[in-house]
């Protein structure tokens, strides 16, 4: 099973630049264009939240048209730049969202592995919680088949990555989550957006990784008090392909056109 993982594509209103500088949709678009032309194709994508910037409408309607060309099943998990009832309207037909409450889903049907998203948002703030509610929803999911391979989305990481002004905004309560993570090993990967850039870190049993966005990179400035920054720097996406009896094995994409093929390896 081979899973594409994008994230943070901050999609604007048509016309209208991310932070009033970067062509966000273009670059999202871009990153579709990478992801159809893949061989052998993804079996499904997922995009680990911020979909768009502001919660607005009109940029879910234009995010709504990019997914559009994505020829495979797509599962969206919000962001703290998503506004969760206008995320919930504009995909009203995404059926594995539920109706009411935080937008935790599971999805099992799509192939071997089962796809679990865990909505650790806090509405009006920009940091994300593990709370007490939300660990035992996931809990009671992760219960339920303990022996498939799983897949954990997340906006937010629960860990520090070095990187001190979006450290800020982590997922708080990281510890209540590690627990239930450790009582269900059969989670192969954490897997988050929001910092705009590759990490990956050992996490409660299992490797968490974090995608880079498909627009701007945030800095990285490891200097506790380094100024906060951006960078357009070549944008990327995850690949994760399971295969029975070898396990789960992550890719980082970068996505543009590049020099070769050449005849070495």
């Amino acid at each position: 099973m081979l899973i594409a993982h994008l994230s943070d594509p901050h999609m604007r209103p048509p016309g209208e630049l991310y932070q009033g500088l970067v062509d966000s949709n273009a670059m999202f678009e871009a990153a579709v264009r990478h992801l159809n032309a893949l061989d052998p194709a993804p079996d499904l994508v997922i995009v680990t939240g911020d979909i768009v910037d502001h919660g607005e409408p009109a940029e879910y309607e234009r995010a709504r048209s990019a997914l559009a060309a994505i020829r495979q099943p797509v599962l969206l998990l919000p962001g703290n730049h998503d506004e969760r009832e206008a995320f919930r309207a504009a995909f009203f037909d995404h059926a594995y969202l539920p109706e009411t409450g935080p937008l935790h889903f599971v999805v099992g049907d799509k192939g071997p592995v089962r796809i679990v998203g865990l909505d650790v948002t806090v509405p009006g703030d920009h940091h994300g919680e593990a709370g007490v509610e939300a660990c035992a929803w996931l809990a009671a999911r992760l219960s339920e088949e303990p022996d498939r391979p799983t897949l954990l989305m997340l906006h937010q990481p629960p860990f520090e990555g070095g990187i001190a002004c979006i450290d800020a905004y982590n997922c708080r309560d990281g510890v209540r989550l590690a627990a239930v993570l450790l009582a269900h090993p059969q989670v192969e990967r954490v897997l988050c957006g929001h910092v705009h850039r590759f990490m990956l870190a050992r996490f409660a049993g299992t490797v968490l990784v974090t995608a880079p966005s498909t627009t701007t990179a945030i800095a990285l400035r490891l200097a506790p008090d380094a100024e906060p920054a951006s960078y357009v720097e070549p944008p990327a996406f995850l690949l994760h392909l399971w295969r029975e009896g070898a396990g789960l094995v992550t890719h980082y994409v970068p996505i543009g056109r590049f020099p070769g093929p050449m005849p070495f390896f």
